[in-house]
């Protein structure tokens, strides 16, 4: 329990009505979840607004309420805080409700539109093995030391966030690292947060359904390193043009890394197979498990915040050689058949370009490359074409199907990931909506030495259709069916 004002701390009040020393149990933007003496925080969301909930969030027991306009009809008792901006104030009020717990570790963002999953839980595994307590935000799971919790979002709600950054103050974490989404930042979840570094990993096509513009989403990004304090570091991939725009603003120090271009953390591949890379990382040269020219930008990003971190060079660059892959992304197995098959997240144009890039990289030709892959729906739909051009260029037959199809209809999202297909390769593509059948027809399809690759689900177990969530991993179904081909 917290007396209302402190809980206030450093957030921007336009108005106050009522008394700000009352005791509050809890938080809660959700109206249904309130309970007594709880305040309330009435968030204008993509769906709903908040603030047509007040009356509800009052009936349930609510004492406080935090909104950007005051209702016209004031409850006797009842305290309200108008705010320029709920979800701002939600973050701020979150941090300091759980004792502002990002002051009492490390805490480090990675933000980009590809890699932020891979750099962060990798980033957790490293200081591990290196003997550390670790935190994680991240797409695939959320991890309070060794205590796995289910990831629901990229970035998680700033409640949640504290709630999970307290208990890995409590369990003594020294080090957390979090994927920072645009939604995310947009959404002002970050805010309240102490960083002491932020990586960016890249910027390419992707979540215009919600940012509109290219350069409205870039801007969004841009934000979380305008946020960053003096003593905190700021690591850019130079490579990507929009590296240097990410940091224009920041007080952080920067510092860059780089495959191609001078940087301060440079990284060069002189093996790439299917076993793994063989980098030179400041002429020292390194072998790891990791595959494709995608993850020697992720190795080099690792190595340079290990070493920010205060990690000795020798022991970044060992306990490196030892990372595992990541879940869902470049996973793979070769079946008694030698049949290769290859489970990645790649949903967007870049990602799916990148991972069939590599496999075209590391193979002999002599091989078919088999290409599965859909889109989700209720997103984005520019990128649907595009990454039906990249499918069909980079590989020697294709399979369109579903990924999530959420509320839209599964025929439609595959005609419109079918209309950037240039006349050329339609030979190579057949479309099977149903994502099960589409992977069995795959290994049908495939010889021994072909490569199969399933894009756009990775590490998700489920497909969602019409607002409901079935059990689905692509990963499983593969090795099952590849497994039955053997008997």
């Amino acid at each position: 329990m917290m007396v209302l004002k402190d809980i206030l701390y450093k957030v921007t009040i336009n108005a106050v009505v009522g008394s700000t020393g009352v005791s509050i149990h809890a938080l809660e933007f959700d109206s249904r979840k309130v309970e007594k003496n709880f305040v309330f925080i009435a968030i204008k969301g993509l769906v709903a607004d908040g603030h047509k909930y007040i009356d509800q969030a009052i009936e349930f027991g609510a004492i406080a309420i935090v909104c950007e306009k005051l209702p016209k009809n004031l409850v006797k008792d009842i305290t309200y805080i108008e705010v320029e901006n709920t979800n701002k104030a939600l973050a701020v009020m979150a941090s300091n409700y759980y004792g502002v717990p990002s002051e009492n570790l490390k805490l480090v963002g990675v933000t980009g539109t590809n890699g932020k999953t891979t750099v962060a839980s990798l980033l957790y595994q490293l200081f591990k093995k290196a003997g550390y307590k670790v935190g994680l935000l991240s797409t695939v799971k959320i991890m309070v030391d060794d205590k796995v919790f289910n990831a629901t979002h990229t970035t998680p709600d700033s409640i949640a966030i504290n709630r999970y950054l307290k208990e890995m103050n409590e369990v003594g974490v020294e080090f957390c690292f979090m994927e920072v989404s645009s939604h995310g930042i947009h959404q002002k979840r970050t805010e309240g947060l102490h960083f002491v570094g932020g990586i960016f990993t890249n910027l390419t096509h992707d979540h215009l359904d919600y940012h509109h513009t290219f350069s409205e989403y870039r801007d969004v990004k841009k934000q979380f390193f305008d946020g960053l304090s003096p003593k905190a570091f700021a690591l850019v991939n130079v490579d990507d043009k929009n590296g240097m725009f990410m940091v224009q603003n920041t007080k952080a120090k920067i510092f860059t890394y780089a495959l191609k271009g001078y940087a301060d953390y440079k990284a060069q591949i002189l093996e790439n197979q299917l076993g793994g890379l063989l980098l030179k990382i400041d002429d020292s040269e390194i072998w790891t498990k990791l595959i494709g020219h995608f993850n020697a930008y992720n190795i080099v990003a690792i190595y340079a915040t290990a070493e920010l971190l205060g990690l000795e060079k020798a022991e970044v660059l060992r306990l490196i050689s030892d990372l595992d892959s990541v879940s869902g992304r470049f996973q793979y197995f070769i079946s008694d058949e030698k049949i290769t098959a290859i489970v990645d997240y790649a949903h967007t144009p870049d990602a799916l370009k990148n991972v069939l890039e590599t496999i075209n990289s590391i193979r002999t030709k002599n091989e078919e490359l088999i290409t599965v892959v859909g889109c989700g729906g209720d997103r984005d739909k520019t990128k649907r074409p595009i990454m039906g051009n990249i499918a069909a260029l980079l590989s020697t037959k294709v399979i369109f199907t579903s990924d999530n199809p959420r509320s839209e209809v599964p025929e439609d999202i595959i005609r419109d990931i079918e209309q950037g297909v240039a006349s050329q390769h339609f030979k190579k593509v057949v479309s099977i909506i149903d994502r099960r059948q589409a992977i069995k027809t795959a290994c049908q399809m495939a010889s021994a030495n072909d490569i199969i690759l399933i894009a756009g689900k990775g590490h998700e177990t489920y497909q969602e259709i019409k607002g409901e969530r079935f059990d689905f991993d692509d990963f499983k179904i593969i090795k099952d069916y590849l497994k039955q081909l053997q008997k």
